[in-house]
């Protein structure tokens, strides 16, 4: 389970659905033995991210470190948390911790740096959190520098942006004749997902054999398609149900209409039109980048001109008093949080009141940070974005449920 609690000296183990996303790169690429490169993603979901704001300890530790799928590379990123580690403890000692706890955070960063199974399957960067009882980690797709935060709650705002644009999807191209499941990650190559129990045409979703009449052509009945697609759908829901990842179908009219009215999934509105038989995976991934770009431009296009409108209905802010207190009550359905703004400080909890604290401790945390945890722990959509992507040239910008 991704992102799964792990007594306290953890060390994550392989599990059976790890290796989705698993990307062949050219034997070229790789050592003499041929190793086949493989990238091991841990996802978090918006829930993951409002339990891990949920968290409040005496302390938490949070490091963030880019890291590699290339196993014979890794040894880097093991040195890059061991100094992290001697950052995180030199903090705690300032702040005067309790040396034997101070020790048990010490013991289980280092355990986790010299632990090589863990090591040996990783993707493009890590996130730890860590508590005196608890470790979690999250093997993530997006390249993230590294970081370390100390205080009595997690630093998340790295993970939201991960979250917001993961810069990963699978591409679904379907057709008559040929269904295949693409799965694109950023810096690898493209490459198709086996999925047992999908069938690979409508001839034999319905049990066609050779030599019957060919099902395919414009002139395919709907009910075929149905049941075709309900048969794919069925397939793909144990690996897609969870939407960590969009999912952009790449299909012709009409059993575009035809996927997209009975599926259970959740593909984008933006899809890939046309038959698609003949393109490779690299090129499929190449068309779904697009969309994808597309896709997350208009998310930002459709927040800032429901921003405007909710503005003139006081149903909209970008002072971080007003978004602290709306989060804390609740109060926030939407909410871009510039990913590159460090306001250090507090933020009650129970009021809601900020208290500005630029002191480089162990003591203070991020205040957009903690704002945009608190608004996800009530069901708000947050997007981690650049400055220039927010309206009003705040560090956040809010839509409310109700007026201020």
């Amino acid at each position: 389970m991704p992102g799964a609690v792990a007594p306290a000296i953890a060390a994550p183990a392989v599990r059976a659905g790890a290796a989705l996303g698993a990307l062949a790169a050219l034997a070229r690429s790789f050592p003499v033995n041929h190793e086949v490169l493989m990238l091991y993603l841990d996802t978090p979901s918006s829930k993951d991210i409002a339990r891990l704001n949920d968290t409040r300890a005496g302390i938490c530790v949070s490091v963030y470190l880019p890291t590699t799928p290339l196993t014979q590379e890794v040894r880097q990123s093991r040195i890059g948390l061991k100094n992290l580690t001697r950052e995180a403890i030199a903090q705690l000692e300032g702040a005067g911790h309790d040396k034997r706890d101070v020790a048990m955070i010490e013991e289980h960063l280092n355990d986790l740096a010299d632990d090589d199974e863990f090591w040996r399957f990783q993707a493009h960067s890590l996130a730890i959190f860590v508590t005196l009882d608890q470790v979690r980690t999250f093997r993530l797709a997006n390249n993230l520098g590294e970081l370390v935060e100390v205080s009595d709650r997690f630093h998340l705002k790295p993970l939201i942006r991960a979250v917001t644009f993961p810069h990963s999807a699978y591409v679904l191209a379907l057709s008559e004749n040929a269904a295949r499941l693409v799965r694109i990650l950023p810096d690898l190559p493209a490459q198709e997902v086996e999925v047992d129990g999908m069938p690979e045409s409508i001839a034999e979703a319905i049990g066609m054999r050779t030599g019957d009449d060919s099902p395919a052509g414009p002139n395919v009945p709907r009910s075929r398609m149905v049941q075709y697609v309900r048969k794919i759908d069925g397939a793909l829901r144990p690996l897609l149900a969870s939407g960590r990842l969009p999912l952009v179908l790449a299909a012709a009219q009409p059993l575009e209409s035809v996927f997209r009215s009975v599926t259970s999934l959740a593909p984008l509105d933006e899809g890939i039109a046309g038959s698609h038989d003949h393109l490779g995976a690299a090129e499929l991934a190449e068309a779904a980048r697009a969309v994808l770009d597309a896709h997350y431009a208009r998310q930002i296009e459709d927040f800032r001109q429901l921003y405007q409108q909710r503005k003139d209905q006081r149903r909209a802010t970008g002072d971080l008093a007003e978004a602290a207190r709306a989060a804390t009550f609740g109060n926030v359905d939407r909410l871009l949080v510039d990913i590159g703004a460090t306001l250090s400080g507090f933020v009650d909890e129970e009021s809601g009141e900020v208290t500005l604290d630029d002191a480089g401790d162990a003591l203070n945390y991020g205040v957009v940070d903690e704002i945009a945890g608190r608004a996800m722990r009530t069901g708000a959509t947050v997007l981690g974005v650049r400055a220039d992507e927010i309206p009003g040239g705040q560090p956040l910008a809010a839509i409310l449920r109700s007026p201020i």
